[in-house]
């Protein structure tokens, strides 16, 4: 069996690489490749030989390489494994400063910056999906490159190869959170998502099968728990936000429903110690010169302080349990299918799915519920436009995507910014006539 790694050269890629190595019982990995392009080389020669090492100190049988050819190693590919960033740390940069500096919200995955990730990434990824369909049609795509769920919609409309799956590690942070403030063992508890990545609510907090969500919540409003930024189930939200919306919220909505406060929180950091991509890309100097160290032989502990915990543990777990047809539940973004009656068959979403070896199968939720139901269809036909834009690379289009979105709104300053970040980008969009 066969493991391929886009984007082999990340500092994220020892997690993965320790999740496999772990499951080799149940998912029985015989050739990891690695794979990157020109620009990640010694970063790939790196993470590569750290791999090894890892493998080494592990004594199971993997073979290891590390290539620029990707389609070269997609050859005999079961799964395709997608962590990739277009324009590197310096293009999320200007993601966040820009819309930052016209006082803006400057995320990497939503707002401004988050159309623009995902502005250079679905072509790219889209030429992926063409190489996989013609070299391993039957491998399976898990996506994890951000922006997730767009990303995934984006492939699974437009692409070549219609075997993928898109994850994130919030579903898996709630869980953990959730788990911690109710004193229950992580696996005998299941929140019920509904929505999109990075836009999801839990609507149920099941443990063995009773629901415990006006207990977690009754925990949130008397302020009797507190989690690391990794971790936010609360952050800071108001009794009164909580017990009207009735549901959990998730650490990407203080973007939207704290607005105000977080834009302030931003705006601060930015002037005090400048972008975050600033300070991960500080994090990821320090990570590098540990990987570099020739006795290093596990995943180093400065890991979690990246950010992202945990995701290729999320990876890891659902590629065994496509192998192995488990048919546990677990939470991924796919299609729609009919699980949110309000939504479009081939909209993706982010849903609790029952995974199977032909892929996952997203449990009915049935209808929105009316408190967060203009919100999600709203933000459904923004990432619509944003993949249109994507494809078309037609102004208006990418114009009316910064229009649509609820943290720009203002059709002037939609303009000044949208012209600024295609300047700052124009090397990585080709669809653009720039």
């Amino acid at each position: 069996m066969k493991v391929v790694i886009i984007g082999g050269g990340s500092s994220y890629t020892p997690e993965i690489i320790e999740g496999l190595i772990l499951r080799q019982d149940e998912f029985p990995v015989d050739i990891i490749t690695l794979v990157d392009i020109e620009s990640g080389k010694e970063k790939l020669e790196i993470v590569g030989q750290l791999a090894k090492r890892m493998i080494e100190k592990a004594g199971v049988s993997i073979e290891l390489s590390w290539t620029l050819d990707r389609r070269e190693a997609l050859d005999g590919a079961d799964f395709v494994s997608t962590q990739i960033r277009v324009g590197g740390l310096k293009a999320r940069e200007k993601d966040e400063r820009i819309p930052l500096s016209h006082g803006l919200i400057g995320q990497e995955t939503n707002g401004a910056g988050g159309i623009f990730k995902a502005f250079r990434t679905i072509p790219v990824l889209l030429d992926l999906a063409k190489d996989v369909s013609e070299i391993c049609p039957d491998a399976w795509i898990i996506n994890f490159t951000n922006p997730a769920g767009i990303v995934t919609e984006a492939l699974l409309k437009h692409g070549m190869h219609k075997k993928v799956i898109g994850v994130c590690n919030i579903p898996y942070n709630m869980t953990q959170s959730a788990a911690e403030i109710l004193k229950e063992d992580p696996n005998n508890v299941r929140i019920e998502f509904i929505g999109m990545n990075h836009f999801v609510f839990g609507s149920k907090v099941l443990v063995n099968g009773e629901d415990k969500l006006s207990k977690v919540i009754e925990a949130l409003v008397n302020q009797s728990v507190d989690f690391s930024p990794a971790n936010i189930v609360s952050s800071g939200w108001s009794e009164t936000f909580l017990r009207a919306i009735n549901m959990l919220p998730n650490p990407y909505h203080q973007y939207y429903y704290q607005n105000e406060s977080t834009l302030k929180k931003d705006l601060k950091a930015y002037q005090d110690n400048g972008t975050r991509a600033e300070q991960v890309q500080a994090i990821e100097e320090e990570l590098f010169n540990e990987y570099k160290n020739p006795q290093l032989d596990i995943k180093p502990e400065a890991l979690e302080k990246r950010g992202g915990a945990y995701y290729s543990d999320v990876a890891c777990s659902l590629m065994s349990s496509i192998y192995n047809n488990s048919q546990n539940i677990m939470t991924v973004n796919t299609l729609n299918n009919g699980a949110i009656v309000d939504l479009a068959e081939d909209s993706v979403i982010e849903v609790n799915c029952l995974i199977t070896k032909e892929g996952p199968v997203p449990l009915t939720v049935g209808r929105l519920p009316q408190q967060i139901k203009a919100d999600i269809l709203m933000m459904k036909a923004f990432e619509e436009q944003v993949i249109k834009a994507s494809i078309s690379g037609d102004y208006r289009d990418a114009y009316l995507a910064f229009v649509m979105n609820p943290l720009i709104k203002d059709e002037k300053k939609a303009k000044v910014i949208l012209d600024e970040l295609l300047n700052a980008h124009k090397e990585y969009l080709p669809q653009f006539d720039l």
